[in-house]
Formats: C-alpha cells, structure tokens, sequence
C-alpha cells in the first residue's frame, strides 16, 4: 500500500470577505497522479499557493511527508522535496534552454562559498556534475536540440516543457503542475501527457490544475472537483464522469468526455 504523500486536513483561506478555500480535506498518495479541476474562482489556484508557501493558511494543516508544512517559506518547502510550475511562465528568457535549467539546478549544490568564490577543482567538479545533469533533463523532456536556444524564442509548447524540467531539476518527491497543457494544440497535450507519464515512472508523484478535462481524464488517477473553495466530488475518472453533481455543475453532457 503506497504511503500518503500529501494531505491537507480542513483547510481554510480567506482574502478579505473572499471565502477562497474552506475547510479542504485532500489526499495524494505516493506514486498518484492527481487533478484538481473546477471553473475560475473555484480556489485551485489558492490551494497551489498554500501547499508551495506562496501564502500561509488561516486553519488547518498541510503535511508533506508527514511534516506539517503549513506556513513555511517557499524555499523550505522547495528542499522538502516540493516543487511547482506556474500558470504565468517564470523563464529566464534571455538564457539559453541549459542555462535555465543549470540556475534551477543550483539551489541543491553543496559546494561552499570558499571554493565558490575561488573557483576550487570542488567548484568546477560540482559545476560539471550539474551540467550533466541539465543536459539529461533536457534529453528526457526531447528538449536537448534547443540547449543552446534562448528560453524566449521557444514555442509555448517547447516553454511549458522547459519550466517541468526546471522544477525537476530539484528533484521533488512531489511535482505541482499549474495547468500545464494550457494553449497547446492535440498534438503538444497529447506529448505533455506522455512525459507527466514518464515523470510519475521516475518515482514523482504529480498534482495537477487543469482546465483540459480530457486530458485530465485521461492522465489522473483520481480527480478533486472544487467549488466556490470546497471540494464538491472526489474520486476516479470514471466516477467523476458519472458523478450528476459534477456534470451539471462544471463539466456539460456527458458527450464532453468522449
């Protein structure tokens, strides 16, 4: 039986008036891929940003790995094993595709400041390391062509990939993805979904939002529906495209799923 990875228990934050996320009890397993689905303002996004330390929760807690992480710094729970991607692109776009990938690779570096600063046979050996490292990221995300591209002149499909690779490089336990099939074409979604695939195989379990049902129905293991900040229906895909609650509230005909 796979261990319990992530697991919020009643969890709630408020902006002001705004009730954005209420009393959310939610569950990743080891080894699961799992979708958080729901229409704009239904606290997705929020839940992101209280699970990475973006912001603190005002209830409840957050344990990752059993540690309640609930209030931390992004940074502490970054090298927790926690790491995410982001709706609004955070590439450095005026480097190349490995350099971006060598800047995220770099918060796990153990040299020291000493042989940092005097560029010691230490520095270079870890800085070679690092470099191997991003440029089989890159093979990994079919990417490894553009390493030498500026982040910037990559299509959106190829700048998606190359922010998962630059979350990968912390190598999480856990990877959140913010909508990472959105703006491509079949083609690009059906791509994206086979590397979240092949991510999960490498022992990364993956949280995801996404407004792509189908691709969510056909990537997730299990599906969290929210709204108005509360969960409205939780479980496989089958039965979330059976859940009446669900169809008529987010999701149309049951043809949608087809």
């Amino acid at each position: 039986m796979n261990m319990v990875l992530l697991k919020l228990e009643r969890v709630t934050k408020q902006f002001g008036g705004l009730m954005a996320v209420s009393q959310l009890d939610l569950e990743l397993q080891e080894g699961e891929i799992l979708g958080v689905v729901g229409p704009n303002g239904a606290g997705k996004t929020t839940v992101f940003n209280l699970i990475s330390g973006v912001h603190s929760p005002g209830s409840g807690e957050i344990l990752f790995r059993g540690r309640n992480i609930a209030g931390l710094k992004p940074h502490k729970i970054a090298v927790q094993g926690l790491s995410r991607t982001f709706q609004i692109s955070t590439l450095y776009n005026k480097c190349g595709v490995l350099e971006n990938v060598i800047i995220g690779h770099h918060c796990q570096m153990k040299v020291g400041l000493w042989d940092t600063l005097w560029r010691t046979k230490t520095f270079w050996k870890e800085e070679n390391e690092v470099e191997e490292k991003a440029v089989e990221l890159l093979e990994f995300m079919n990417l490894a062509e553009y390493k030498d591209v500026f982040a910037e002149n990559l299509s959106h499909g190829h700048q998606k990939r190359l922010a998962v690779a630059i979350a990968l490089s912390t190598k999480p336990r856990l990877l959140l993805l913010d909508e990472p099939f959105a703006g491509m074409d079949t083609v690009e979604t059906k791509q994206m979904m086979g590397l979240v695939g092949r991510i999960r195989d490498r022992e990364t379990s993956v949280l995801l939002i996404e407004h792509d049902m189908k691709a969510v129905m056909g990537l997730c293991d299990r599906i969290v529906v929210m709204n108005y900040g509360a969960k409205l229906a939780e479980g496989s895909p089958q039965e979330i495209q059976r859940n009446e609650d669900v169809i008529e509230a987010y999701l149309g005909k049951e043809d949608d799923f087809t």
